[in-house]
């Protein structure tokens, strides 16, 4: 995926698309989730899902995570990504970049919920 494409989805866009990614990304970040569970990046998608709806979280940051992680969602991508670890190469390469644009903005207090989500979904 080129550094092209990637900067678009980035892209935080405006209060409104933010809402709308929110609304996107709460709906369909669990279903997802579940889907893909033992991606290796579990703990830090997770923490990025708990910084994105943190109305602390700075409006930019914000915006790109919901931006990231709507990528995830995206239904369109679900089939590929159900090709083992190939398929969410993709997804791996938008949240990278996400993650480099806004370098430690993921508090602890973001980790420890997402810690708290996935010891409680290994112990169901």
């Amino acid at each position: 995926m080129d550094d092209i494409k990637i900067g678009e989805i980035l892209l935080p866009g405006e209060e409104s698309e933010q809402e709308r990614k929110e609304h996107k990304v709460r709906r369909r970040f669990w279903p997802t989730f579940r889907a893909a569970r033992q991606i290796p990046f579990s703990r830090d998608l997770v923490a990025a899902y708990y910084c994105a709806v943190d109305p602390a979280t700075p409006t930019r940051t914000r915006g790109i995570l919901l931006a990231a992680l709507g990528y995830f969602v995206l239904p369109l991508d679900f089939v590929p990504d159900m090709l083992a670890m190939i398929g969410f190469s993709d997804d791996i390469a938008v949240l990278t970049a996400a993650f480099a644009a806004i370098s430690g903005q993921i508090k602890e207090r973001h980790y420890q919920k997402a810690d708290e989500v996935l010891q409680d979904s290994v112990e169901k």
